[in-house]
């Protein structure tokens, strides 16, 4: 059996690597190089407010804060909260039940 090449087991890995990545997109994230804090950091304030699942998450620009805030749809049985985290200084500006009709 012939030991694969380095150039293509780089490849491979370069093409699992950026399918991953994608995988991990969210609404909003061309905005993130103006976020001073990561949706990383950003989840972990949102589930510290309302412990959860996070269901949907998003980048956005909004009024209030900053105006960039990451948005968390969290549910916890059959509560679906939002909570929004601003994206510069990392407080919780909204953490209130997903309303009827939710956006």
């Amino acid at each position: 059996m012939k030991p694969i090449s380095p150039k293509l087991l780089m490849l491979v890995a370069g093409i699992a690597l950026a399918t991953v990545t994608a995988a991990y997109a969210y609404p909003g994230q061309e905005l993130a190089p103006a976020a001073k804090i990561s949706i990383g950091q950003a989840r972990s304030i949102a589930l510290h407010a309302f412990p959860g699942k996070i269901v949907s998450e998003e980048l956005e620009q909004e009024r209030g804060g900053s105006g960039l805030r990451y948005s968390f749809d969290i549910r916890r049985g059959k509560v679906t909260q939002e909570v929004g985290v601003d994206a510069v200084s990392g407080k919780v500006l909204e953490n209130a039940p997903e309303g009827p009709n939710p956006d």
